[in-house]
């Protein structure tokens, strides 16, 4: 999950600063910062993003670009909402890059393959779930800790091998065979560690996960 630099056509990596800058901008500006700075929220969205700079630093991989590891983007989402979610995972990923990991350069088209991507189906699955299901700590957990976690790592590895295959990176037999397929495997991993945390959250620090009233209890206290 980490493009490298001069993997794909020049043009590409220009296109994507384009699209990334009024992006950024928009999560900036929407991003709810007098609730980060309410409590501990702050100290735990930082935790957050130190904790995933070190998960991502810890990836699998054999050929460039085709770079295995955890993403937290659904966990990070459910917590912080969509904007600090943004905001604090390109900070993730500038962390990695400044590390070294990723050339910067290229950092505009992974955010947009990884973060782009990942918080938008996020989003879009945390929609799904409210509108389908009764708000309930259960589904909650299940539905959007656990099985949502496992989607968005999938979805964020289809996106990575769209883009391999499409241009002509990796042939697409290769990546079917031998890169797409690990994603179900990391989905797994993806989901027991996400669901473990938010469910620890919610036990014991509901206040520090910002979808929580909107997602369980609106309707919960009134019964």
């Amino acid at each position: 999950m980490n493009l490298p630099q001069g993997l794909l056509g020049e043009a590409w990596y220009w296109l994507a600063w384009i699209v990334w800058l009024p992006l950024m901008g928009l999560a900036l500006r929407r991003a709810d910062w007098g609730w980060l700075q309410e409590g501990s929220h702050f100290n735990v969205w930082l935790g957050m993003i130190v904790s995933l700079v070190l998960i991502w630093s810890m990836k699998a991989g054999i050929k460039p670009g085709l770079d295995l590891h955890l993403t937290g983007i659904m966990l990070f989402t459910l917590v912080f909402d969509v904007p600090l979610a943004f905001v604090g995972l390109n900070l993730v990923l500038l962390g990695i890059t400044l590390n070294g990991a990723l050339d910067l350069t290229a950092f505009a088209l992974n955010s947009l393959l990884m973060v782009g991507v990942g918080v938008a189906l996020s989003l879009f699955l945390r929609r799904t779930v409210d509108r389908l299901f009764p708000s309930h700590f259960f589904i909650f957990v299940f539905l959007k800790g656990f099985f949502a976690s496992a989607l968005v790592v999938m979805g964020v590895g289809l996106a990575f091998t769209l883009l391999y295959g499409f241009h002509e990176v990796y042939p697409w037999a290769y990546l079917l065979e031998e890169y797409l397929p690990y994603y179900l495997l990391l989905g797994f991993s993806e989901a027991w560690i996400s669901g473990m945390v938010l469910t620890l959250m919610l036990v014991y620090r509901p206040e520090w996960v910002a979808t929580l009233d909107e997602a369980i209890y609106s309707d919960g206290k009134q019964d």
